[in-house]
């Protein structure tokens, strides 16, 4: 497998049965909302076609294999971290402390699990990471897929509850657009605060009101640099 100019090798799992957990979180790096995982479990007697990094697919093709997933799958569950336990944990632990949620919340409990990345959290099921997972084992494609229709819908509802930041366009990753919302509108309660481009919003603008200047303001969304880099 060719990633980003990179041969791959091929992933095979010692682990041969069919309760194997894959693992994905979407949402590290924006300024704004929870960091989102999801824990699935295929069932081999139904096979789902086109499974892939979410980031990789159109929006279309991901929203149809969703709805496949979730009708198809053994089992799946989503673990998150608010913005609070961002701030508190810092996103690491965060991250960590959410995919253990996920996989706590599977109906199947699985007898191995696979993290995409390079780390697994501290528990107690026999695991291992793997690097593009995403590109790479199929219950981590549908887990990636999972978390990230999940996290996208969240964003475009928060647009509707705070106006003005673009959240629904960028997914609250940190783009001109979002820091000059923030430095217009200040730092609503759903922003990391311990992130720091929120953190200087917060010191100079304070916080978000919709009665602010500009809040009403149409802003334009140039290509995002950020969007899709979870």
């Amino acid at each position: 497998m060719v990633v980003k100019g990179k041969v791959l090798p091929l992933f095979e799992c010692g682990y041969k049965g069919w309760r194997l957990a894959g693992v994905d979180e979407v949402g590290r790096g924006p300024l704004i909302g929870a960091v989102v995982t999801a824990a699935v479990i295929l069932n081999p007697e139904q096979p789902i076609e086109g499974l892939a990094d979410s980031k990789k697919l159109s929006e279309k093709r991901r929203l149809s294999l969703y709805d496949e997933i979730l009708e198809k799958a053994a089992a799946w569950s989503l673990g998150r971290c608010e913005a609070a336990e961002i701030d508190q944990l810092n996103i690491y632990q965060a991250t960590m402390l959410a995919m253990r949620r996920a996989v706590d919340g599977l109906s199947i409990k699985p007898e191995y699990v696979l993290v995409d990345g390079n780390r697994c959290p501290k528990w107690s099921w026999p695991s291992e990471p793997v690097v593009k997972g995403d590109s790479r084992v199929a219950a981590i494609s549908a887990a990636s897929i999972i978390a990230k229709v999940t996290r996208d819908r969240e964003m475009a509802e928060l647009e509707q509850k705070y106006p003005g930041f673009g959240l629904a366009q960028h997914k609250g990753y940190p783009t001109p657009v979002h820091l000059e919302a923030l430095a217009t509108l200040g730092v609503t309660p759903e922003h990391r605060r311990s992130f720091r481009p929120v953190q200087e919003a917060l010191d100079a603008v304070g916080l978000y009101r919709h009665e602010s200047k500009n809040c009403d303001k149409e802003l334009t969304y140039p290509v995002d640099l950020f969007e899709n880099r979870d």
